[in-house]
């Protein structure tokens, strides 16, 4: 038995064989490696994703420590993505990870072939930008997830999904709806998000955000992932 066969073993038992392969053919994209993003990238190569291609522009800040998977005392100062990519080919050798140190702007969109993925994951922070992945993953024929705010949140249990507009309570979520609105353009169909009703008030400035959140953040987009392959699959 291969290396890469007896790390799936325990998934293949559930999935099947055939199901498996289904899902190392699949091709994602995840913009976003942060709190969210981060454990999102995990949770995929871990069930069996083999074509990955991580976006991010942030270098590990220490203040990154408390939330983000590849961010320790060690990896301070590292690129994002590449630091990242090194902890999921540690998990998988024979994964084929792209690690892109960019931002997803109305001037670099264009250069990442959306087109070409078979599912496209949004863990952006920027409001502009969010928006405008939203705009173009909904133009493709790529499944498309995307996480709302998982800032000032503690409770776990009032993590769920909707349809983004079916979202309440979620200030990002809003503010999205807002945009689209004044500037008269809207995703071309519906998708999926990971959101939490809850607003915790902050203790100082800025917004604080916990580890316990982001990664079920995360790990339920790698879920949703898992569940269309499957789907897809039988």
């Amino acid at each position: 038995m291969g290396l890469e066969q007896a790390i799936f073993r325990r998934s293949e038992l559930l999935l099947g064989n055939e199901v498996m392969d289904t899902i190392a053919q699949k091709r994602v994209i995840l913009f976003g490696v942060g709190g969210v993003g981060s454990w999102c990238a995990e949770g995929l190569i871990r069930s069996g994703i083999r074509h990955l291609t991580i976006v991010d522009f942030d270098r590990v800040d220490v203040t990154n420590v408390n939330r983000q998977l590849m961010a320790t005392s060690q990896t301070v100062g590292q690129v994002k993505v590449e630091a990242l990519k090194e902890r999921l080919l540690s998990i998988n050798p024979e994964a084929e990870i792209t690690a892109l140190q960019q931002i997803f702007t109305a001037e670099t969109a264009e250069s990442f072939n959306l087109g070409s993925y078979d599912y496209i994951i949004d863990a952006i922070d920027s409001l502009k930008d969010k928006a405008l992945l939203i705009l173009m993953a909904c133009q493709t024929q790529a499944k498309f997830f995307s996480s709302m705010g998982a800032a000032l949140k503690l409770d776990p249990t009032r993590i769920k999904t909707a349809e983004f507009w079916k979202v309440q309570g979620d200030p990002l979520a809003r503010a999205l709806r807002n945009r689209f609105k004044r500037d008269k353009q809207f995703p071309q169909r519906k998708f999926q998000c990971v959101y939490s009703d809850e607003l915790v008030e902050p203790q100082g400035e800025g917004k604080g955000s916990l580890v316990h959140i982001t990664a079920i953040f995360g790990f339920m987009l790698a879920g949703l992932v898992l569940q269309d392959a499957v789907k897809k699959a039988e």
